[in-house]
């Protein structure tokens, strides 16, 4: 005879607890946190309106419907669409990860904590709109930027000890989770209703990381993060009507989300939330390339030099070895054909032989007229990756968080030019010095593709002075962005 199964309903999960304290109760107090968000702002936001330049990306934005407009909606920035929250906030999230330029966390887990200013954004404007209409006070950017903060954190957190692409999960399910909490706190939810909304996301199905990978890459990857932060805002429109949270989402035996989906091991944690993740986010400045592969591009383009002074031409090349880490190896060594865009700035050998054949690496580099140079392939099959366990080892390593590449050119006559070994990208938080002025640049760059000048120099002015910037209301500033 079996045992009858006890129907008692449990308390939260812990981990859903935490972020649910986190988003309610934790104030930021790094005057660092919030100069990195200021930075993300722009820096995100113009990675958006480079998008806006490729048809791939602009065929997908608007309203569902085509020609909805809706009273009080979200703006979505670089165009002329006004929608409602979830669909801003997909449009606003395809926008920005589109090109693979928006800022980076690595960890057991990677991924891109800006991807949640699609939801916190569109949550953001909608509901200043709204509290305009009523004659109330709307959001402030100082809401954006510590919504941006809280998103990073939980992201990034969940990611330093937990490996979802190794259970064939994609990475947005953090974006998702992050996106979820941040935007029931904007929306003013109770606790009971933030803990079911979070239990939701958790809940909720979550995409394979097929799409990102030989030999289905594809052009999912480039909108996934942008489907996640907006089913965030979906879910915590839900929670607020008082749909019903499930408590042990994660720790239910056989249908939790352990259970099912990580092979039954409960989450691990390096640190309480805090800031950390914003203080030390990577930024990608200088190229629009799968971050495991930034040093590589950037050793690849001194060496491009150093063939041009030495004389030397891409025939005489016989090998060049990437002296890597595991991450690299794992998610961007490829070889054999590449079909599409999404595909190619997901292989590193081709993301080094741009560069060593032209000196540069930009977002139209992957498109097909460039591919089609038949050096590039040509020179691809002469690239080999071997894992350095030092690299490996500072990847992880918190103190340190390095990305590093070691580049060596052998050539036919048996001679070498000098390894060049690159630790830490221009976005990383050891080279803030020299990576923000580089990252302003490339926001004037983005502003300068969609804007009139004194339309450019408005958002400028104001994006750039972080004390206005902080009290001003988030619908004035968005207006800014209207084409």
């Amino acid at each position: 005879m079996s045992t009858p199964v006890m129907n008692n309903r449990p308390d939260y999960d812990q981990v859903i607890v935490d972020i649910v304290n986190y988003v309610m109760n934790y104030t930021i107090v790094s005057p660092n946190a919030y100069a990195a968000a200021q930075h993300c702002l722009i820096d995100t936001l113009g990675c958006g309106l480079e998008a806006l330049e490729y048809p791939a990306c602009t065929k997908l934005l608007g309203p569902i419907v085509p020609g909805t407009i809706v009273p009080n909606g979200a703006r979505v920035p670089g165009t002329q669409f006004q929608l409602d929250p979830v669909q801003a906030a997909f449009n606003i999230g395809a926008m920005i990860r589109w090109l693979d330029f928006n800022d980076t966390w690595l960890a057991a887990e990677w991924g891109h904590p800006s991807d949640n200013l699609g939801g916190i954004l569109a949550t953001a404007d909608w509901l200043s709109r709204n509290a305009v209409a009523r004659g109330e006070s709307p959001l402030t950017m100082w809401d954006v930027l510590t919504a941006m903060i809280k998103a990073h954190e939980i992201q990034g957190c969940l990611a330093l000890e937990n490996s979802f692409n190794k259970v064939g999960l994609d990475h947005v399910v953090l974006v998702k989770v992050a996106s979820t909490a941040v935007v029931a706190q904007m929306l003013g939810l109770s606790r009971e209703q933030i803990l079911s909304a979070v239990s939701l996301a958790w809940v909720d199905g979550q995409s394979l990381r097929t799409y990102r990978h030989t030999p289905n890459t594809g052009s999912r990857k480039s909108w996934a993060a942008g489907d996640a932060t907006s089913r965030a805002v979906r879910l915590a429109l839900m929670a607020q009507k008082g749909e019903m949270g499930y408590p042990s989402a994660l720790t239910a035996k056989t249908w939790g989300f352990y259970d099912v989906l990580f092979n039954g091991e409960p989450f691990q944690f390096q640190r309480p939330y805090g800031s950390y993740v914003m203080e030390n986010v990577l930024f990608k400045i200088s190229f629009p390339a799968e971050f495991h592969a930034q040093t590589a591009v950037e050793a690849a383009i001194t060496l491009h030099q150093q063939l041009k002074e030495h004389g030397k031409s891409l025939d005489d090349i016989e090998k060049v070895t990437i002296r890597t880490h595991e991450a690299c190896i794992r998610i961007i060594d490829k070889q054999g054909p590449l079909d599409n865009p999404a595909d190619r700035d997901h292989c590193i050998q081709y993301m080094v032989a741009i560069p060593l054949i032209f000196g540069r690496l930009t977002a139209a580099d992957y498109e097909d007229d460039i591919a089609a140079d038949p050096r590039i392939d040509a020179l691809r099959e002469k690239i080999v990756c071997t894992e350095d366990p030092d690299f490996t080892h500072d990847y992880h390593d918190p103190e340190k968080r390095s990305i590093a590449n070691a580049l060596t050119l052998t050539f036919t006559d048996g001679s070498q030019f000098d390894e060049v070994k690159v630790e830490f990208p221009i976005g990383h938080a050891r080279r803030r010095k020299d990576g923000i002025p580089l990252l302003k640049e490339k926001f004037k760059t983005n502003l300068a593709r969609r804007f009139p000048k004194e339309q450019q120099q408005k958002i400028l002015t104001l994006s750039l002075d972080l004390f206005t910037l902080k009290n001003t209301p988030v619908n004035e500033y968005l207006d800014l962005y209207i084409i």
